[in-house]
């Protein structure tokens, strides 16, 4: 469980440098900065984040997702 909290704040914080990002490039900006995870449990812990409303997904002209941070009110 701990690990999934430390995933979660490693994507606010490159979502929050970087802007909106796919799933494949939030893997690799966390495996570079050595955290070792697959494309799968990315997917699992964004999932989390949107159900929450901490992160926004949308589909852009290429059919992909991109994931950004929600807007704080």
């Amino acid at each position: 469980m701990n690990e999934n909290l430390d995933i979660e704040c490693e994507i606010k914080n490159i979502l929050r440098v970087e802007g909106p990002l796919s799933v494949a490039f939030i893997t690799r900006f966390l495996n570079e900065r050595g955290i070792e995870c697959t494309r799968q449990k990315v997917e699992r812990v964004l999932r989390n984040l949107v159900s929450r409303g901490v992160v926004v997904a949308s589909l852009q002209y290429n059919r992909r997702k991109q994931y950004q941070l929600g807007r704080k009110d």
